[in-house]
């Protein structure tokens, strides 16, 4: 069976019990794919891009409330009135 790998690096699971810091540096700050017998197990990133990816996943999130209020009834609101 062939999967699609999303990473540009691959590495063993073998390699990366052997030297973890060596592993996730080979990426260059991208996914390194963690195979277990030539097929994709997981993806090991770098705590940055993960961070980055968090933010993003949080800011569709925050789009779609957005777009979903776009069509609510506006109030006008004076400050001084708070």
């Amino acid at each position: 069976m062939t999967q699609i790998i999303h990473a540009r690096m691959t590495a063993s699971i073998t390699e990366l019990k052997k030297s973890p810091m060596d592993t996730i540096l080979s990426g260059q700050g991208e996914a390194v794919a963690i195979l277990n017998r030539n097929t994709p197990a997981f993806y090991c990133i770098p705590a940055e891009l993960y961070e980055n990816m968090l933010e993003q996943l949080d800011d569709i999130e925050l789009n779609k409330i957005a777009d979903s209020r776009l069509s609510q009834k506006r109030i006008q609101v004076d400050l001084n009135d708070l």
